[in-house]
């Protein structure tokens, strides 16, 4: 049995996120998805949604065996608990992949890693791109938002 594993924040969850988990689905028999933790997310703004909460709408979605929690010091200890034969990586994720092949290495994890391509279904399939839409079709002046 082949087990995949995929990482990410998922903070607003949109196609992009199922295209990636559904492209590192086909790399294997379970997918296993790594939930950034609120603290370990550094390249980007701490996320809206809180961590427990988006391992939980990560599980429920229909390409994922299993979704876990990073470590909040260690991002490998993971990886070893799972024991991946592949480990996908998204487009736009910050790793480069021959270090992360040989960081892998000295963690005695022998996964291959591979880098699934962009969402090829339209422009929205990025959290940043989505949140830019929302505003410019706001008004702000006639939203009322109820506290």
């Amino acid at each position: 049995m082949t087990r995949v594993v995929a990482t990410g924040t998922f903070d607003l969850l949109h196609p992009g996120h199922i295209y990636y988990l559904e492209e590192s689905r086909k790399h294997g028999d379970e997918l296993f998805v790594i939930v950034a933790r609120d603290a370990n997310v550094r390249h980007k703004p701490t996320p809206v949604i809180p961590e427990e909460q988006r391992r939980r709408m990560v599980a429920a979605l229909r390409a994922v065996d299993q979704a876990v929690l990073g470590d909040p010091t260690d991002m490998f200890r993971p990886i070893r608990e799972i024991r991946p034969d592949v480990i996908t990586i998204g487009f736009n994720q910050h790793f480069d992949t021959g270090l992360l092949v040989r960081q892998l290495a000295e963690q005695s994890l022998e996964a291959r890693v591979v880098r699934i391509n962009k969402c090829p279904e339209g422009s929205l399939c990025s959290s940043r791109l989505i949140v830019s839409e929302i505003i410019r079709r706001s008004d702000c002046d006639r939203i009322n938002i109820p506290e």
